[in-house]
This record gives C-alpha cells, structure tokens and sequence, in this order.
C-alpha cells in the first residue's frame, strides 16, 4: 500500500509575516541593546560584571557580586501554539526562509564589553566572547521578520556540578575507553546548549477498509498422525478512526547525531514557558537549521505509524491486513521551542566524539572511542586465566 502524503496545505492566503498570538519581547528586560552589532548583553546594575542564566535559581545572577534580579518574562505563562498551515503557506510563498537563510552565514561581532571580536557561524546565536566571557546573543536572527520565531524555551534542570557528575559517571563506566577520553575535563569541550526543536500537533480522522482475521483450531489425521492445526478465517471491514497528537517532537538542528539526540526523549515540553532571551543569557543557543516545513515529514511518519496501529486495533481478531486507509488532517498546530543539552565534545585521534545529557531529565546517550591497549590487555588477562585453569584441571587429574 502506498504511502498518504503530506498533509496538504489549505490554509487561506495570508499576508505580511506569519501572525504572532504573543509578543516577542517581554516588558522590564534586563538587557543591554547593542544597534550597531544587533546583539545583547546583561550587564549587572550593580557591578556592571555580566548576569546569566542561574540554574538551580531560576534568575539571572552575576557570579561577581552575587547579585540576582527576577525574569521579566511572566514564569506562568505557557508557550502558545501557532498554525501550521499558515505557517507552511508563508514559507511556500517566500515570505519566510528557512535553511537556506542562515546556514552558511558567517556574521563577526564585536564585544562590546571587551573590544574583541568574535564570529557566529551558521545558526549558532549564543554565545560568549572568546576574550573576557561576556555571554553575546545575536538579536538578528531570532526577531528577523523572514524567521519562525521561538515560541517558548524549556529551561535547564540541571546545573554545571550535576552535570559533571552525570557526566562523570557515564565516562567512567566505560571500562575500555581510552584515558585521554576519560579525562576529558582537560581534552574536551562541556557546554551548555538550547537546541532548536519544532513540535508538531494534529487531530485526525482516518477511513480505512480491509480485512480482520480470526484463527480458529482444527484436528486432522487420526491415530499417529492425528495433529491440531491453526486456520484463518478472513472477514471484510471497514471504519472510522480519530487519534488526537500533542507535541510530537523533532530536532531541528544540524552537526549533531540524531539518532543519540532522539533517545533524550522524552521532553518535558507541557512545562515550556513563553519565550525570553533571559533564559539563554550565558548559555550556547542555536536557531534551527531546518524549518517547520523540512521537519514536519519526521513528525507525520510518527503520527502516521500510530494511526496504523489505532486501526489494527480497531480492526481487532488475530490479523489484520489493511487494504487502505486516507487520513484527513483537521487542526494542526506546532511549537518552535529551545530545549536544553549538556553537549561534550572530546577529539581522539582527530576524530570527534560528543556525549549528549538532557538538560531537564539528566539523560545520557553519547558515543565514546575504544583503547585497542586496554581490549588487548582485557584479552591477554581472560586467555591467562583459562591457561591457567587448564593446567589446574589437568594436574588434578593426573
């Protein structure tokens, strides 16, 4: 049976930039605007030192005073969901870009704390400058008219001292990886990361028709060769089926593995808050590289499979084969949010190896190198021993 397409696009026609049912700023920000580079800081009212994110506070703190201030971002309020067929439209029509918008756009900035300058790559909009740590975001790309803007964000759970430790043990459970691996506290990179996901909403209703199979036992031959055989008996069906979907979610950035990425699932996406650069102040962040568009194929495959098995089971007995099926998609509605990873990256051997820790759930999936010195030696050690126990047996028995 052929696959359903896509859902298609019937949204009426719109206008200007796709409509935004919550403002993108929040009143009373904290931050420092910077025109000339598009970009933002937090400077502390108190020392003038630069405030981040806290994570076990929940504010922004500065970590040279010890000043706090509150979010100005209302903590209550929900991220709110945005239509996607409008959405679809805007970028079908070019009123919205995606990928290719941002992704080879090399932008340098300069530190207006420091003089320095710095470049963000690709849609890396976060970070800190490389000479005196002032945490810098780019303003240009997340409140760029031609760009989804981010509807909400799930903060980090988990601090930079939880995280080593989750990361510690990980690594150290890894008997056979190499110890330049293991002390990647001097090898590698551990940051903290907002990771750009789109999360995908739908009510639907699928008609299908096919067959439902009962089995059904018999006994045939007699004496010796007397046997029960299992038998089939096929009826026609057809019906209705509704699923109803929340927040399906899908990465939606580049340079990352994603199948290791996919296993931090699942996300805690009902607790996302309505959107604040606050959170992101002192932490990387990333805008995403692929648009809802390019990432709405993953979320309807996941949707369709558990359409299929809502049929099955509609169709009930011991089989069931569907001879077709047609789903009409009713709302359908999705999220652009940032969600939090500790990401390590360790080169060995010029090869990169990067650990991934859900930020909120502490969550590990990673990939890790093996040292051919400690499998050898492992081997060398275990084939010892059955030597030697050979040799223990046979002098028994003699």
């Amino acid at each position: 049976m052929a696959p359903d397409m896509a859902p298609p696009v019937t949204a009426p026609p719109v206008t200007g930039e796709v409509p935004r049912e919550t403002p993108r700023e929040a009143p009373r920000d904290l931050a420092a605007l910077h025109g000339t580079e598009q970009t933002r800081t937090y400077p502390c009212n108190s020392c003038g030192a630069e405030l981040h994110f806290d994570i076990k506070l929940q504010k922004l703190a500065c970590a040279h005073c010890g000043a706090v201030h509150d979010l100005s971002v209302d903590l209550t309020q929900s991220a709110v969901e945005q239509d996607l067929r409008t959405a679809l439209e805007a970028l079908q029509n070019g009123r919205l870009h995606g990928q290719r918008s941002i992704s080879a756009e090399h932008k340098e900035i300069v530190c207006q704390n420091c003089g320095g300058r710095s470049t963000f790559s690709g849609s890396l909009t976060a970070e800190r400058c490389p000479y005196c740590a002032t945490p810098i975001q780019r303003d240009d790309v997340h409140n760029a008219p031609d760009r989804l803007a981010v509807d909400g964000v799930v903060p980090f759970q988990i601090d930079a001292k939880s995280a080593t430790s989750v990361i510690d043990e990980w690594i150290n459970s890894r008997r056979f990886a190499p110890t330049e691996f293991k002390t990647y506290n001097r090898t590698g990179s551990f940051s903290s990361v907002y990771t750009a996901y789109f999360t995908y909403d739908a009510d639907t209703e699928a008609t299908y028709t096919g067959r439902r199979g009962d089995d059904y036992t018999v006994t045939v031959g007699s004496g010796d060769d007397e046997r029960t055989e299992t038998r089939t008996n096929w009826f026609p069906v057809s019906g209705v089926v509704t699923n109803s979907f929340d927040d399906i979610t899908v990465f939606a950035n580049d340079g990352f593995d994603r199948a290791r990425v996919a296993k931090l699932e699942p996300w805690p996406t009902q607790t996302a808050k309505s959107y604040s650069p606050e959170f992101v102040a002192g932490h990387l962040c990333r805008t995403y590289d692929n648009d809802v568009e390019q990432c709405m194929g993953e979320a309807t495959t996941k949707m369709e499979a558990e359409i299929d098995q809502t049929i099955r089971r509609d169709i009930g007995g011991d089989h069931q084969d569907v001879d077709s099926r047609s789903i009409d998609w009713r709302k359908m509605t999705y999220k652009h949010l940032l969600l939090p990873i500790w990401l390590l990256t360790v080169i060995y051997q010029d090869k990169p190896f990067q650990v991934y820790i859900n930020g909120v759930t502490g969550e590990v999936q990673g990939a890790r190198p093996w040292s051919k010195v400690k499998i050898i030696a492992a081997a060398v050690i275990i084939l010892v021993v059955i030597i030697v126990l050979i040799v223990l047996l046979k002098s028994r028995k003699s």
